[in-house]
């Protein structure tokens, strides 16, 4: 819950015809690295909206340390896996993202997005 300056939080602010997204930039110190890091109004109001109510506790570089650890180091998803195949239709080689079978036609982009527009 939002606490103004003064003691407040954002009930009592609300029953005092207060607005309690008068935010202020709060130094924290981060509990992986110990460097002091703010947790500016925007972010507060943007952790409201979401329903957050405890603070930051890491450092935005300890967040990404910590999420590249826990989902993988190429961002939140890992890269597709791609299987070589040549095109039905022209012949050339290409990648596609799932493994060609036998008697089954396999085709580029380019070939696909016609056989697409042919349908």
């Amino acid at each position: 819950m939002y606490s103004s300056s003064d003691g407040r939080n954002s009930s009592q602010l609300l029953e005092e015809g207060g607005h309690p997204l008068d935010f202020q930039d709060k130094e924290l110190q981060c509990s992986d690295c110990g460097v002091t890091f703010t947790f500016n109004a925007e972010e507060q109001e943007f952790f409201q909206s979401k329903g957050y109510t405890n603070e930051p506790k890491r450092c935005p570089a300890c967040r990404e340390t910590r999420k590249a650890e826990r989902y993988g180091d190429s961002g939140y998803r890992s890269r597709r896996q791609m299987f070589p195949a040549v095109c039905a239709q022209c012949g050339k080689d290409t990648e596609v993202p799932f493994e060609p079978r036998e008697g089954r036609p396999v085709y580029c982009s380019e070939c696909y997005s016609k056989q697409r527009l042919g349908r």
